[in-house]
């Protein structure tokens, strides 16, 4: 789920700003964070279609109301 991946991505930033890592653990963490945000940002884009297509079915409710 979205919530345990940020959860994650917090820990790793935590760890990187440490210091406490040396230069290949650093790039290790970066990748490992980079693709947490992808995986987040694919989460998001899913909830995202699926608000709208509930919005579509339900007619009476555009996206601009929401705004």
């Amino acid at each position: 789920m979205i919530d345990e991946d940020i959860k994650k991505l917090d820990a790793i930033a935590k760890k990187m700003e440490s210091g406490e890592l040396n230069l290949e653990e650093s790039l290790d963490s970066f990748k490992d964070g980079i693709e947490l945000v992808k995986k987040c940002q694919k989460q998001i884009e899913s909830a995202e279609l699926k608000v709208k297509e509930i919005l579509d079915a339900d007619g009476d409710i555009e996206e601009g109301d929401l705004q």
